[in-house]
């Protein structure tokens, strides 16, 4: 006897989505707590976000549909006994629900509530041919990757050893993993490190084809480039670097995105996401347009979240040159690289934070400590914030009152 598949209601949805969005529990904990599928928790979000817009553009969605209503009864009435519902589902369904998403096509098909309830329905092979869609795709369920207390001890391990020695490769890490009892082999070990957004510090031959979807811009630093070979910038806003980190939580895992001034180390802006994707890095560079003079270069990894085209237009639309590590270069964005080991030695790790609400507050203050009473070898004992507001008397006061309050 075949099992009923199970539906949700866009209330349900919403409301789900929207306490994973006010960031107090990880995708996991959230799932758990409704009984749902994390990847289909991760659907959810990605949908909510995309059609967030229409929230405050109702007249123009409502005036579309409206005319392609109109449009479609005016043909309906003239060609009903030549093309009627063929014509509907090439003009309507081919064109409208053709490039949506697997998960989304998925849900349409298997959707028979609401006024689909009420009306005839093509059959399942039918609904599969009109969104161009496998009987083997719709009825696939995906193994849900690292979600066990195992696979997760084993990220931490991974985040740690990477932390530690960023230029080890999968080979030498899977050798440090099994000293440690974990049994274990290169091919998960890139899964995993792919899955955290890790890559080894050294140059590596390219073994990936670029997608073309996504424009990879050339590499600009390399004009501040000195005699030793290293990137060395004399001002501030000259160029912003970005990444994405794993951050371990007690039973889970977060990412952090942020945003760091090369010269003066100092962090511009930053944001946790129980999901690494475009709208955690597009969030954050808005953050810092808002409450700072924006760069004249933007550096960052080949990461799809920074090539999407949302991000990418947020940089063309400030006028701000674009710059991207090289494939398999990621030293090239070492400054915020070498904040990651320094935020995970001093605060991460003695902290073991146990919630995605624990570790936003501690690292704030952290990062608040860092940007205005961290002394910094590399700035002449100086803080990011003193370098930064060279000429801001009252910054500068501040810092230094804010360094007397901590001795």
């Amino acid at each position: 006897m075949s099992r009923k598949r199970k539906s949700y209601s866009a209330e349900f949805k919403t409301k789900v989505v929207l306490e994973l969005l006010e960031g107090e529990k990880t995708v996991n904990e959230v799932a758990s707590k409704y009984e749902i599928l994390p990847k289909s928790l991760k659907d959810w979000k990605k949908q909510f976000l995309s059609n967030a817009s229409l929230a405050f553009d109702k007249s123009a969605a409502v005036k579309e549909y409206k005319e392609k209503i109109s449009e479609l009864e005016t043909q309906s009435e003239r060609l009903a006994k030549k093309v009627g519902t063929l014509s509907i589902e090439r003009d309507w369904l081919a064109g409208k629900l053709s490039s949506l998403d697997l998960s989304i096509k998925k849900e349409l098909i298997g959707k028979d509530e609401g006024v689909q309830a009420a009306t005839k329905n093509p059959s399942l092979n039918r609904r599969l041919q009109l969104l161009h869609m496998s009987k083997s795709a719709y009825y696939y369920k995906p193994v849900q990757a690292f979600e066990t207390q195992e696979d997760i001890a084993m990220l931490h391990t991974i985040d740690k050893i990477h932390t530690q020695y960023p230029y080890y490769g999968t080979r030498r890490i899977v050798k440090m993993l099994k000293r440690l009892g974990f049994d274990v082999g290169r091919k998960l070990i890139k899964r995993a490190m792919e899955f955290m957004g890790i890559k080894a510090l050294f140059p590596k031959p390219k073994t990936t084809i670029a997608n073309i979807e996504h424009k990879k811009y050339p590499y600009l630093l390399n004009e501040f480039k000195n005699e030793s070979g290293q990137v060395a910038i004399d001002t501030p806003n000259s160029v912003w670097s970005a990444d994405i980190t794993y951050i371990r939580l007690e039973r889970g895992f977060v990412y952090l995105a942020a945003i760091i001034d090369w010269h003066t180390k100092k962090i511009l802006s930053w944001k946790l996401s129980s999901t690494m994707d475009t709208y955690l890095t597009t969030s954050v560079l808005k953050d810092a347009l808002a409450r700072y003079k924006k760069p004249r270069i933007f550096n960052s990894d080949q990461g799809s979240q920074y090539t999407a085209r949302e991000h990418i237009d947020i940089l063309k639309d400030h006028d701000i040159s674009i710059s991207m590590d090289a494939k398999g270069r990621s030293i090239g964005n070492i400054a915020i690289e070498r904040f990651w080991r320094t935020l995970k030695y001093e605060d991460v790790y003695p902290k073991s934070y146990n919630t995605m609400k624990e570790a936003r507050v501690g690292i704030d203050e952290y990062i608040n400590i860092y940007n205005s009473q961290r002394l910094h070898s590399s700035l002449d004992y100086k803080t990011p914030d003193e370098v930064y507001y060279p000429g801001n008397k009252q910054k500068r006061y501040n810092a230094k009152k804010a360094l007397r309050q901590a001795a």
